[in-house]
Parts: structure tokens; C-alpha cells; sequence
């Protein structure tokens, strides 16, 4: 992996670009359910609400995702990068993982409004539109103060 060295500015710049367009859809997915919720089922707005849904996921969220882990995996594999003895990059990763397990939870919940299934109110979407903006500070202060 030492032959990536000389790629790391642009290696991180791609992440960077990934976990942009990722948290863009983090933020915007669970306000359009806020607002599909309360739609009447079969309605044409609900209907329009299912393809933006489904646009966003599969179109942005799902391969921005992808392209995060991947350049991610990459960049932490190119030797210097990380101090393996540190420990902030544990809780990083932690909140990495949460991401992760939010998306797959966006995802879902995108299955059952299909289906127009209300599993869950406008409340809950709300609080959960916070939800990334938590994760997002704990991994920035992960990666940039290093704290331990």
C-alpha cells in the first residue's frame, strides 16, 4: 500500500467529496419522510414522495456510501496515515458504523413507505432528522482534534 502514497491528496479529496454527498442525503431523506408521513396513501403527492425517495437512495445516498467505506478503507490503509496506538480513531469508526446502521434504517423505512406503511409519525422523523448532525460532530472531532 506504500504505492498509494503519492495518491493520498486525492484519495482524501474523493472521500471528502463521498461523505459530503452521503450526508447530504442523511439530512434530506428523513425530512421527506416528515413529510411523506402525513401524505394520503395513493395520493399523487405521496407518489411523487416515493420516487424522490427512492431517486435519492439508490441515485446518491447508496453509492456515496460506498465510495466513503472504500475511500476510507483505502486511506487508512496507506501506511503513516493513522497512529494504530491512538484511540480516537475508535470512536470514529464507531460513528462510522452508526452512519451506516442510520442509512440501513433510512433504507428500510423507505421499503415500507412503498408499501404505504406508516410505521412511524412526523415526530419521529423529526427527531431522527438529527440524528446524523450528532454522528457527523462526533466523527469530525474524532479526525480533527484527536482528542485521545
Amino acid at each position: 500500500m506504500e504505492a498509494l502514497s503519492g495518491w493520498y491528496p486525492w484519495i482524501k479529496a474523493l472521500h471528502l467529496a463521498a461523505v459530503i454527498a452521503w450526508m447530504a442525503g442523511l439530512f434530506y431523506l428523513p425530512r421527506l419522510y416528515v413529510y411523506h408521513t402525513p401524505s394520503p396513501v395513493g395520493s399523487e403527492r405521496s407518489e411523487l414522495f416515493k420516487v424522490m425517495e427512492r431517486r435519492l437512495l439508490r441515485g446518491i445516498m447508496n453509492p456515496a456510501m460506498i465510495a466513503t467505506w472504500i475511500l476510507g478503507l483505502t486511506l487508512v490503509s496507506i501506511p503513516g496515515v493513522i497512529d494504530w496506538s491512538a484511540g480516537w480513531w475508535h470512536l470514529k469508526l464507531a460513528g462510522v458504523i452508526a452512519m451506516s446502521g442510520f442509512h440501513m434504517h433510512l433504507a428500510a423505512a423507505r421499503k415500507a413507505l412503498l408499501a404505504d406503511q406508516r410505521r412511524h409519525s412526523e415526530r419521529y422523523w423529526r427527531f431522527m432528522n438529527e440524528v446524523p448532525t450528532l454522528l457527523m460532530l462526533v466523527i469530525v472531532i474524532m479526525v480533527i482534534v484527536k482528542p485521545f
